[in-house]
């Protein structure tokens, strides 16, 4: 199995709360590519939950929970005067 870098570049630190929420959906995205490696697996899911409210629910949340972390990391961007 091939290496996932699980945090890209090394850096939660990002310059806009966009950037920020864009590697909140990227993270989420690579947590399921680590936990689930066969592509093809992945692809046979998504039929699955993109017809399943509740499971689109849990990934909102996952995702609302690294851009928790993202936002925490970056001081909510207050540092970057982009308040």
């Amino acid at each position: 199995m091939d290496t996932i870098a699980l945090v890209p570049n090394n850096s939660l630190i990002t310059e806009t709360p966009e950037e920020g929420r864009q590697l909140a959906v990227k993270l989420a995205r690579l947590i399921v590519k680590l936990t689930q490696p066969d592509e093809e697996k992945r692809k046979q899911l998504r039929e699955v939950y993109g017809n399943d409210a509740m499971m689109l629910i849990a990934i909102g949340q996952t995702v609302a929970t690294e851009f928790a972390t993202i936002a925490a990391a970056n001081n909510y961007w207050k540092e970057l005067g982009n308040e």
